[in-house]
């Protein structure tokens, strides 16, 4: 089990330091929901955690069979629901892809991608497109 701590600093800020590294993020409340939106909000992190995800698993499958992904790109948009409960309502996502669409590699790219542990983790209701941009 990996933990992390989560330190409340006041004025909806956080300080969370991941257990084995050490390392520290902060958070901030968003700005539609009463924070200054000075660092990542929480569901800014989910949203991250996807895009990072799928670039780590892809980067497994790329060392395994000598495939160059340095330079791949991935940008998560974030939607939030504007009914109650809050919540995240879609996560759409674009890869950029320094590899063609033509190699054959990119199925299972793409797969390596769809994977991943956090796009697995995600509740279903959560819209997850993706939109791939391969090299030419």
């Amino acid at each position: 089990m990996v933990k992390s701590s989560i330190t409340y600093q006041g004025g909806l800020r956080n300080v969370a330091k991941h257990g084995p590294s050490e390392t520290e993020i902060f958070t901030d409340a968003p700005v539609d929901n009463h924070g200054k939106g000075e660092a990542f909000s929480p569901t800014d992190l989910v949203a991250a955690g996807l895009g990072a995800c799928m670039s780590t698993l892809m980067g497994i499958y790329a060392e395994r069979k000598g495939v160059d992904l340095q330079g791949m790109r991935i940008e998560v948009g974030k939607e939030m629901s504007a009914d109650a409960p809050r919540r995240i309502k879609r996560l759409s996502v674009e890869i950029w892809m320094p590899v063609s669409e033509s190699s054959e590699h990119a199925e299972a790219l793409k797969r390596a991608a769809l994977t991943c542990p956090v796009h697995h983790s995600l509740h279903p209701d959560i819209e997850k497109p993706v939109i791939w941009h391969w090299a030419e």
